[in-house]
Order: C-alpha cells, then sequence, then structure tokens
C-alpha cells in the first residue's frame, strides 16, 4: 500500500501538495497580520505610519519583485528558486517575530516579501510543467482554492493568536511550516526550467520593471496620506510609468527579453491578466474594510469578524476545484464572465449594510462572494496558463500574479479614499462619524460592482479556449 502511495505517478500530486503546502503560508500574511496591527501598535510603540509599513513594505516587495522571480525560475530551475524563496520567507519570518522596533519589523517584513516574490511565481509555473492539459485545470483549481482559502481565513487565525498567544507568534508559525515545506520541496518536487537556447539575465529588463512597479505600488499605498496631487505622490507617478513605458520599450527591443511581450497578443492572456487586476481591486475592499466595520461599528471581535468569513471561504474550498475540471472541459471563458458577475451582485448586496446589519444581513453576500470568485480565479489562472508555452510559464506566472498584486495595491489606494472621501463629505452633511464610514463603505461597494460588472465583460469579449500547437505557441480557437 506505502509503494502505491508513493509510486512515480502520484509524485505529481505530492508535488501539488508540497506547492500548497508553501502557498498557504505565503497567502495567510496577506490578511493574517491586519488583525494584529492594534497589537502590535501598542507592544512596540510606534506610530500610525510605521504600522501601515508593516503593510505596505511587504505588498511593495512582493509586487515589484513578482516578475523578477518567474524569470529566475524559468532560468535557474523552479524548484531551486522556490526553495531559495521559502528559506527568505521562513527566515525573514522569526525575523518580524523577534523584533523589538519599527524599523525591525519593517524591514523583516520586507524582506518576506522577497522571499514571496520568488515563491509565488514558481508554485503556478511548477504545477503547468508537472500536469498535462488534462489535469492542469483541476491542479490550478486546488491551488486557487488554497489561495483563497488563505486570504479568507487569515483575519480568523489572526485574531485567535493575537487574543490567545500574542502577535509574535502570527510570524513564529511560519517557522516550522516552511522547514516541512523546504524539506517536501526537496523530495517530491521535480525541477524543471526553460530549456530554450542563449538563456540569460535581462537586466535592463528586471532595473525597469522593478523600479517602475515599485514606484507606482508606493504611490498608490501612500497616495491616502500625502495627497493625490503632492509633488511626492506626482513625481512617484511619473517615475513609475516612465519606468513601465522604458520597461516595454527595452523588451520590446531586447533579443532574448524577460517578458515575451507576443504574450500579450493572445486576448485570452491579455484578458485573463485585466480580470486579474480588477477582481483584487474590487475585492481587497471586503477584506480590508468589513473587519474594520465589524470591530469599530458594530463592537465585533476580532475573532468574531474572521469567522464572518468563514462561509466565503467553506464555498472557496468547495468549488473551486469544481472549477477547475469545469474550466478544463468548457474553457475559461463564460466561467469567468459568470463568476464575476455573481461577485457583482455580492458587492451590490454588501453596499445595503447599515448600522444595526447582523451577520445574517451580510451572509447571502458572502456566499455569493465566494461562489463568485471560486468560478473566477481558477479559471482565470488557468486560462493565462494555458494561453502562454510551458517553456515560459515563471514569466507567465509571474505576470499573473504582479496583475493581482498591483490590484490589491490598487484596492487599497482607491477604496481608501472612496471610504475618506464619502465620509468626509457625510461628515459635513451632518452624519456622525460612524454614520459616514458606512455611507463611504456601502458607496466603495457600488463602485466595486461596476468595476466586477466591467470585469465581466472583458471576461466574455477577450477570452477564447486555446490548444497548443507547439511547444513554444499557444493558439487560440473560437470559444
Amino acid at each position: 500500500m506505502r509503494t502505491r502511495i508513493f509510486a512515480e505517478e502520484n509524485r505529481r500530486w505530492w508535488t501539488l501538495g508540497a506547492l500548497c503546502f508553501a502557498l498557504f503560508m505565503i497567502m495567510l500574511d496577506n490578511t493574517v497580520v491586519n488583525v494584529a496591527l492594534p497589537a502590535i501598535k501598542a507592544d512596540l510603540d510606534i506610530s500610525t505610519a510605521e504600522l501601515e509599513w508593516t503593510v505596505a513594505a511587504y505588498a511593495l516587495t512582493f509586487a515589484s519583485l513578482l516578475l523578477t522571480g518567474g524569470k529566475l525560475g524559468d532560468l535557474l530551475g523552479r524548484r531551486r528558486i522556490f526553495v531559495i524563496g521559502l528559506s527568505v520567507f521562513t527566515l525573514s519570518s522569526l525575523a518580524c517575530g523577534l523584533s523589538a522596533s519599527a524599523p525591525q519589523l519593517i524591514s523583516a517584513r520586507a524582506v518576506q516579501g522577497v522571499g514571496a516574490a520568488l515563491m509565488m511565481p514558481a508554485t503556478l509555473s511548477i504545477i503547468s510543467a508537472t500536469f498535462d492539459a488534462r489535469e492542469r485545470g483541476m491542479a490550478i483549481g486546488v491551488w486557487a482554492g488554497v489561495s483563497a482559502s488563505a486570504l479568507a481565513i487569515g483575519p480568523l487565525l489572526g485574531g485567535i493568536i493575537t487574543e490567545h498567544i500574542s502577535w509574535n507568534w502570527i510570524f513564529y508559525v511560519n517557522v516550522p511550516i516552511g522547514v516541512l515545506a523546504v524539506v517536501a520541496a526537496l523530495v517530491v518536487v521535480p525541477e524543471s526550467r526553460d530549456t530554450s537556447r542563449e538563456q540569460r539575465l535581462d537586466v535592463p529588463g528586471l532595473a525597469t520593471s522593478g523600479i517602475g512597479l515599485l514606484a507606482l505600488v508606493y504611490a498608490l499605498i501612500e497616495a491616502n496620506q500625502y495627497g493625490w496631487t503632492s509633488t511626492r505622490i506626482i513625481a512617484l507617478f511619473v517615475i513609475g510609468i516612465g519606468s513601465l513605458v522604458a520597461f516595454v520599450l527595452v523588451e520590446s527591443r531586447q533579443r532574448l527579453p524577460m517578458l515575451d511581450l507576443s504574450l500579450f497578443r493572445s486576448g485570452t492572456f491579455a484578458g485573463a491578466n485585466l480580470v486579474a487586476i480588477l477582481v483584487t481591486l474590487a475585492m481587497f475592499g471586503i477584506f480590508v474594510f468589513f473587519p474594520i466595520y465589524m470591530q469599530t461599528f458594530r463592537g465585533w471581535s476580532p475573532i468574531q469578524a474572521g469567522a464572518a468569513l468563514l462561509p466565503w471561504t467553506l464555498m472557496v474550498v468547495v468549488f473551486a476545484p469544481i472549477a477547475g475540471k469545469l474550466s478544463d472541459r468548457v474553457g475559461s471563458r463564460w466561467l469567468m464572465a459568470g463568476g464575476m458577475t455573481v461577485v457583482a451582485i455580492c458587492c451590490l448586496l454588501l453596499s445595503t449594510v447599515t448600522l444595526q446589519s447582523t451577520f445574517w444581513h451580510m451572509l447571502p453576500a458572502f456566499l455569493l462572494g465566494g461562489l463568485g470568485m471560486s468560478f473566477v480565479m481558477t479559471p482565470m489562472s488557468a486560462a493565462a496558463m494555458g494561453a502562454a508555452p510551458v517553456a515560459k510559464a515563471g514569466v507567465a506566472s509571474g505576470v499573473l500574479n504582479t496583475f493581482r498584486q498591483v490590484g490589491v495595491a490598487l484596492g487599497i489606494a482607491i477604496m481608501g479614499a472612496i471610504v475618506a472621501d464619502r465620509a468626509a463629505a457625510s461628515v459635513k452633511g451632518g452624519a456622525s462619524q460612524s454614520q459616514a464610514f458606512v455611507d463611504g463603505l456601502t458607496f466603495g461597494m457600488r463602485v466595486s460592482a461596476a468595476i466586477c460588472f466591467g470585469a465581466a465583460i472583458a471576461a466574455a469579449v477577450l477570452v477564447r479556449r486555446y490548444r497548443h500547437a507547439d511547444a513554444s505557441h499557444p493558439v487560440e480557437a473560437a470559444a
């Protein structure tokens, strides 16, 4: 029996398990820290600005280095880069837990983002290289389900750890998980890389993309603090946009570019990435601002606020693998369009909350949100990876996850601005501070609904079925 379980034909599933084990740790860190921020502020006696950087430092390095991580995996070996990133993430998690001051914690969080940027593209590209086309959608469905579950369970787990142990253990728990994941990766994950001739590191591409994304994400995160028209923010936008334009020009002239721009000639690849940035932009408001609403204005504890999102998590766990199987059979186009429409309805329902709303008022929206996300994230990932040649899987994964992380930054900046501006207007109109926040939140949810409807249209128009004519040129077919 033991021999059969560990037989060669089952190794790909052990590989998937090892990758998901590490992926859960990465994605959990996106949300688990948010609930612990008040405890961190009190314990380390740090300012509000330093507290914001505890979250921002991770997001900045993660988003700005994802493309680099994908390329390094293709060039040097995906398992090798995955293990290096996992080791960096684990050690920096230990440093976060041991931090005794704001500079120490912020620096360690930035290094965590570097480790995550090396790991994240490798997980998806290894799946694409390990599973054949018949099973790839299901495998990506499991991957997407684990990713979304970690994001949703983070607030609950963070609340439990913070209330019953201490905020330090939010980071300490990553250490044994990381060690086990490194061992598992070395034992069961096969090595793969881009075997094209004349491979080399594209330093100009790495520099321009890194600087551009770093400046752009920094500006989006800090715009609410300094003002959208401040000299600092405008300068950062100019640097970011200028660097990204330079990146496109550099890549279009490189003989061996880091990013093959021909990937975006595929409507499916372009559409999947557009949906990726729009869905994370719209959804991040729920995972950031609704816990604040629940705890500050409804009086719920961190554990209660986190538990309220569990129905969302359960829907993702159940339906993400199903969505993966369906994408193998019928393609991703209408699954993505339908899923985004359901998420838009979720946002519209959440736009009706009041200061007296109960959990039961929000439950239908959370159930629809989890269902819709299941039928977006899995087919979206399958479409993007299926539209790219396997040899470029690392870069394709890096692009997809970069779009998702930039969407997170956009969501923080745009939703924060909407809530703040609308709340200020309500206060001027005579509303209380609590009612003003709810006014801003509900208006933000209506904006999110409009964005989701736009993403549904984009999916229906751009995404097509595809077939691989050969190893390097995926060909789209009519849906």
